[in-house]
């Protein structure tokens, strides 16, 4: 019975002593062995291994890629503006021991230096760049830059940082409108612009449209006013030629012409002389005196002159009165 009792304690102290002795290493992991709280070495490699039992300790460190997200802070860029940028950080330990030494076996400690580290070189590159440079495709460059700064001064720790992203870079919300203000001027006046120019063009096009249309009117005037003139010619030259061929017929047509040009309305007033040109006709038209031997037989005859003038003709035409 005894026997069984020392067994079963000295196999029980084995167990304990074999748990305490043999550790396993994660592929994910990297392990640093203190002995009294002081670091004697590290293991990377992944698998079964000793140690000193009730002397030595295990710390284990992620070996994968972490993540750290700073908050948003609100910068001052180099041209004055502020803007509110979010920023992350992706960083590995690669020295445990230097890791413990500086920040502890807890990553809370880390996490406060990389706040601190990560915003103070936000603020010193982007102190440097206008709002453009960050805007635009120097944006690569100017995180290669933090990236830089960020892993010099974590080095110190046993970590190194893989990359240093802005997620987000936005005005603050009292610089917003007047921004949005800036921008509308700014677009309202490229439109002016764009307009003025148009307008000038347009100006421009209607000048030159009226200018044409100037100089088609007058050739058009001076074509016309060259064939009018022709015309007259040519008018003027067959009624030569008609005049020349009977002198008398064409006087007498032309009267005849003039008489219904002043009569044609039926209230012209004409005050002429009896013997004037203009009854030249009228007045050949007349028989003479002496040709008339009946005359005073025939007291009731009309005169000569009234039966010769037409009765609207003669209402219309009276002789011109002698002067008092």
């Amino acid at each position: 019975m005894n026997k069984t009792i020392a067994a079963a304690v000295a196999l029980a102290v084995i167990l304990v002593v074999a748990a305490s002795t043999l550790f396993t290493v994660h592929q994910t992991q990297q392990v640093l062995i203190t002995q009294f709280g002081e670091p004697i070495r590290v293991i990377r490699t992944p698998g079964l291994h000793a140690k000193i039992p009730f002397v030595q300790s295990v710390i284990a460190f992620d070996r994968r890629l972490l993540d750290f997200d700073a908050p948003a802070e609100e910068i001052i860029l180099g041209d004055q503006r502020r803007l509110s940028v979010d920023s992350f950080t992706r960083y590995s330990i690669t020295d445990p021991l230097r890791y413990y030494q500086t920040v502890g076996a807890q990553e809370v400690g880390i996490r406060a230096r990389i706040n601190s580290i990560v915003t103070s070189a936000v603020r010193r590159v982007l102190g440097n760049e206008p709002l453009l440079s960050v805007l635009s495709a120097d944006r690569a460059r100017i995180m290669g830059e933090i990236r830089r700064l960020v892993n010099e001064e974590m080095q110190a720790f046993g970590i190194e940082v893989q990359d240093v992203r802005i997620r987000r870079a936005d005005l603050p919300e009292q610089n917003t409108d007047a921004i949005l203000s800036r921008m509308q001027s700014e677009r309202q006046r490229v439109a002016a612009e764009e307009r003025a120019r148009g307008q000038e063009e347009a100006t421009r096009i209607r000048a030159g449209a009226d200018r044409e249309r100037t100089v088609l009117l007058a050739e058009a005037q001076a074509q016309a006013d060259i064939l009018r003139g022709q015309g007259e010619q040519d008018a003027i030259r067959i009624f030569a030629d008609a005049f020349q061929q009977d002198p008398e017929f064409f006087q007498f047509y032309r009267s005849m012409q003039a008489y219904r040009e002043a009569f044609s309305e039926g209230e012209t007033r004409l005050l002429l002389s009896p013997d004037s040109e203009f009854f030249r006709f009228f007045r050949e038209s007349m028989p003479s005196v002496g040709t008339q031997p009946a005359r005073a037989a025939a007291p009731a005859a009309a005169p000569p002159t009234a039966a010769a003038v037409p009765a609207p003709a003669a209402a219309e035409v009276a002789p011109a009165a002698p002067q008092q």
